[in-house]
């Protein structure tokens, strides 16, 4: 039985929620026929963001026991939980860390033969293949049924190292240091503020935190190997995460070389701003659902060269804003394998060139 070309989201966080708005935004240019989204728990809560995105067409799909506890609060479910992933043509999993392997576990490799992808988002290692849009586009192919969207810090270090350090596919990287300065939550959650700045421990060996860890394994799939470090520390704010980096190249380049790079990259929003807030704020007026949807937001007073081959700088982060774009284009491959990047153009407008 043919629903149409129908995409699933499990979950609505802080990536599940604008990607559901976005989604239903751009469905025909998209060319999406359904948008259905799974709710766990019926809280009151919870109540306003829910009605808002069944408004904006998406339906809502809940697990059988608890049908009649979302009735109770005003919210009519349209399908079953299992119901909605047997009838998806793609499912994205936005749920909490350590959960999408566990769906991909107990029910979606048992439908893998009738559902056309799977992606899952953030720190769900080894949930698929790794995929950040526009970096690793060429290494996913018709194979791949299972992607993993990379997190938000690891979508800024791959494009700053895409945009300065890589050329005809070629890697002119030769070490990459990064400190990734975290906000301590979003400023939709409640839990695990910090009172102060807190440093992260390197647990990797060869590269400290883990989001070199997964950049390094992102540009792996392209068979590229990065000498690459990280370190992490949280602060007590709430706006966006900043990045500190450090590239070293082996040829030369100037700063003015390094801006033009910078501003050429569509995917790349630069700033003259040196405030997260004032940039995030940008974002809640200008951006789809207040998000930044670009990969990075440069700095551009911070950058600096030294020694003709060395590349310094800060940026900032747009949260989960960076991970809906390579959601959406994942997404995309799988419905229509051979016009996605046609499809996808609807999506440019999303993106900002200065902040």
């Amino acid at each position: 039985m043919n629903h149409g070309n129908v995409v699933h989201v499990i979950g609505t966080g802080t990536i599940g929620e604008p990607l559901i708005g976005l989604l239903c935004d751009a469905k025909d240019d998209l060319g999406i026929d359904e948008v259905t989204f799974y709710k766990h728990s019926p809280t009151l809560e919870d109540r306003p963001k829910i009605k808002g995105m069944i408004n904006r067409g998406a339906n809502l799909c809940v697990s059988t026991d608890k049908v009649k506890e979302f009735q109770e609060l005003g919210l009519e479910p349209m399908y079953e939980a299992e119901e909605a992933i047997k009838r998806s043509s793609v499912i994205i999993d936005c749920t909490p860390k350590g959960t999408g392997m566990m769906n991909k576990e107990k029910y979606y490799n048992k439908y893998k033969t009738k559902i056309k992808g799977f992606i899952a988002q953030g720190s769900e290692f080894g949930f698929g293949k790794m995929y950040a849009l526009g970096i690793n586009d060429e290494a996913i192919t018709k194979k791949d049924q299972f992607i993993h969207v990379v997190s938000c810090n690891t979508h800024n270090m791959a494009v700053l190292i895409n945009t300065l350090a890589i050329e005809k596919k070629k890697s002119h990287l030769k070490e990459g240091r990064f400190l990734c300065i975290r906000r301590a939550n979003d400023i939709s959650q409640v839990k695990s503020f910090v009172p102060s700045p807190e440093v992260g421990s390197h647990k990797d060996e060869k590269m400290g935190t883990h989001h070199a860890v997964d950049v390094y394994h992102l540009y792996k799939t392209l068979g590229i190997n990065l000498n690459v470090f990280s370190s992490a520390m949280k602060l007590n704010t709430q706006y966006m995460h900043c990045i500190w980096y450090d590239l070293k190249l082996d040829t030369k380049i100037t700063k003015d070389a390094a801006i033009k790079k910078f501003m050429e990259n569509p995917r790349v929003a630069v700033t003259y701003k040196k405030s997260a807030n004032l940039v995030f704020s940008f974002g809640r007026d200008h951006g789809h659902y207040g998000r930044i949807l670009d990969q990075t937001v440069v700095v551009i007073p911070t950058i600096h060269v030294i020694n003709e081959n060395e590349i310094i700088g800060f940026c900032f982060t747009p949260q989960d804003g960076n991970a809906l774009l390579s959601s959406i284009a994942a997404t995309e491959r799988f419905l229509y394998p051979d016009s996605y990047e046609e499809k996808l153009k609807c999506l440019g407008a999303f993106l900002m060139q200065e902040v």
